[in-house]
């Protein structure tokens, strides 16, 4: 704080006219310096963008989001119909890091034990060995998660939440980083089961994937046209380790917020409960989640403060899967994404 002052009473301090270059240029030095140093933070999740970008055309959106959950030590829902390149992204994103990566297919048939592990009675040491499911890794791809029934989302409900797992009154610690990265698509019904809203609270965003526009259509169809440019997922080269990860999640946390945002943050929540088109507003998880989303978004632009537009640019991929529109007027067609954008253009931004 001391130092944004001490750069506003320089600017504001007559400067002699002799050489009004250098000092404006001093002045310049002085307000983007940062507290914490996120210079290599930046190189490397552009370096991951342009590995992701070797491959996928376009959703920079969601490569974006993608990259600030991790940072920010949440887990993503991913939804968009089929062809969209939800799951090549999730994966080329766990080939970019050199951490474990396990990718598991939700069907009706599951079971919980198919996703955390069981217990095996071992012959030769007549006891009962617990067998790691698929679960134990740090990056978990979970494809079509609404394909399975409730008992075996419910699983997922301490992991994802406290990255832990209880088996026969035994708690074993997943390691460090962990990171869920879910898909579903929201055309075809037949055959799924509704997330809860428990469940839907534990993921820090829901990311829509919308069709890519006319120019990243005919990319596409270039890139595969010209096979010998092609860029095969093999070829992605992986930049962070789990150490690094867990270096750039603490540098996250450190990230500016003045007490003026924090209430902007708390009043965007506030309104939700109080809108008359909702019917559920967001919890107080919510308002923690913008905050470690809007930390991660400004460290990855190189910035160790919280700006407004973090803050919006959070909310409506933070708050859209926690909040419920009235039956009144989901029927008028109104979404949860309008009646955010509504809020966020009524509560007035901190100056």
């Amino acid at each position: 704080m001391e130092e944004h002052n001490n750069d506003s009473s320089q600017q504001n301090t007559p400067q002699p006219e002799s050489k009004p270059a250098i000092e404006q240029s001093e002045t310049n030095d002085l307000q983007f310096t940062n507290r914490l140093d996120l210079s290599e933070l930046q190189h490397n999740v552009h370096n991951i963008k342009r590995e992701i970008g070797k491959v996928i055309v376009g959703q920079k959106d969601m490569v974006d989001m993608l990259i600030a959950s991790l940072l920010a030590k949440g887990h993503s829902l991913i939804e968009g119909v089929p062809g969209v390149a939800k799951t090549i992204t999730a994966k080329l994103l766990a080939k970019s890091l050199s951490v474990g990566f396990s990718r598991i297919q939700f069907t009706p048939d599951l079971m919980p034990s198919d996703i955390l592990g069981t217990s095996v009675f071992n012959l030769k040491s007549t006891e009962f060995e617990f067998k790691k499911g698929p679960i134990f890794s740090n990056m978990i791809l979970i494809d079509e998660i609404n394909r399975a029934p409730a008992k075996t989302q419910a699983a997922l409900f301490e992991v994802m939440e406290e990255q832990q797992i209880t088996i026969d009154g035994h708690r074993y610690k997943l390691d460090t980083p962990f990171m869920v990265l879910a898909t579903q698509n929201p055309i075809e019904q037949e055959g799924t089961y509704r997330l809860p809203e428990a469940q839907l609270d534990r993921f820090l965003f829901k990311i829509d994937v919308d069709y890519p526009d006319l120019t990243d259509e005919i990319e596409i169809l270039t890139r595969e046209h010209n096979l010998k440019d092609k860029i095969k997922t093999d070829a992605i080269t992986s930049f962070l380790t789990a150490e690094q990860i867990a270096k750039y999640q603490s540098l996250v946390t450190q990230v500016l917020v003045e007490e003026h945002l924090l209430k902007y943050i708390a009043d965007l929540i506030v309104a939700t409960r109080s809108n008359q088109f909702l019917y559920l507003g967001a919890s107080p998880r919510a308002s923690i989640a913008i905050l470690k989303a809007s930390k991660a978004f400004a460290a990855m632009s190189g910035r160790d403060f919280v700006t407004p537009e973090d803050i919006k640019r959070a909310a409506i991929p933070v708050l859209h899967h926690r909040v419920i529109v009235t039956p009144e007027r989901e029927m008028e067609g109104i979404t949860s994404k309008d009646v955010i954008k509504q809020i966020i253009e009524t509560v007035e931004i901190p100056r």
